[in-house]
């Protein structure tokens, strides 16, 4: 007789390399057609982590060999404290932001130079583009997005900084089409894409969360290996499963479960995916 039962695979965190920081879980000036977050219709205090959580999270985790951490969200620059959580995180390890550049003109990028200077750690970027179309991008996200992430790139490239394109694959777009098509569009705003590295993340359906075991197989890796996500709410395995039930794993840094169950439509979502969802590989970058 053969068991019904769904047995879902456990992974334990080998080591604490990444380091995910929710900045806020529901603000976002955008309301993109990919995104996984139920976004409400108002504002609220709770939504943005304290500059204190985020402090004492790293003084909890001080002998963790962190190699990067990721400001993320929804959309990180919305928060209040923004620059002064960065500047705090930059003393620690490389920071990587994580946004849709709709906040990064050149005096926002030069500033963000400013702050990389007064650490010995980089600022990184991980700018959200869904198509090398413009009316394909915006029809995703919204009206100027295309230009908004373009015009980021520009001044980020200007003063040096790091860019990765993360691109949620909507459109189904081949590895090929992907490199050809943004060479071509973004040569018209004078932006080499050789200069870029480019980030290709499945796309969640979040109207289609019917998974089986089948669904998730082992595979090289999942962030939960070498990451957790620290929220307003406590800590979570990955930035999928933040402020969910099945992805907790404590209150603190302290003392938090290092084993994830893979069972979830979310890690299904991972599972599709030979490399990091939410992590960079920033082995290009010679680091």
């Amino acid at each position: 007789m053969t068991s019904s039962i769904f047995k879902s695979q456990v992974v334990e965190m080998s080591e604490l390399n990444n380091l995910f920081i929710e900045m806020t879980s529901k603000s976002c000036n955008q309301r993109c057609k990919n995104c996984y977050i139920d976004f409400p219709m108002y504002k609220k205090p709770e939504d943005f982590i304290d500059i204190e959580t985020v402090s004492q999270a790293l003084n909890d985790t001080s002998r963790d060999n962190l190699k990067c951490i990721y400001l993320t969200g929804a959309e990180p620059m919305t928060h209040p404290d923004f620059n002064s959580i960065l500047r705090l995180c930059a003393g620690r390890c490389d920071v990587c932001i994580c946004t849709n550049g709709s906040f990064i003109n050149e005096k926002k990028a030069r500033f963000l130079k400013k702050v990389e200077g007064e650490a010995s750690n980089r600022i990184l970027f991980k700018i959200s583009l869904d198509h090398y179309d413009e009316i394909k991008n915006d029809d995703v996200r919204y009206r100027g997005a295309f230009r908004h992430a373009v015009f980021a790139i520009q001044h980020l490239l200007k003063y040096d900084f790091n860019v990765i394109v993360s691109l949620t694959d909507y459109y189904n777009l081949s590895s090929a089409e992907i490199s050809e098509g943004f060479e071509f569009s973004l040569k018209r705003y004078g932006i080499n894409a050789q200069e870029l590295s480019f980030q290709v993340i499945p796309f969640f359906d979040k109207n289609n969360r019917v998974i089986d075991e089948a669904d998730i197989a082992p595979q090289r890796y999942f962030d939960c290996v070498s990451g957790r996500i620290l929220s307003a709410t406590g800590v979570y395995s990955c930035p999928f499963l933040s402020n969910d039930f099945r992805g907790r794993s404590g209150s603190s840094f302290l003392d938090y479960n290092k084993k994830s169950s893979l069972e979830t439509e979310f890690c299904a979502t991972c599972a599709k995916s030979d490399k990091p969802m939410f992590s960079a590989d920033f082995s290009y970058l010679g680091y």
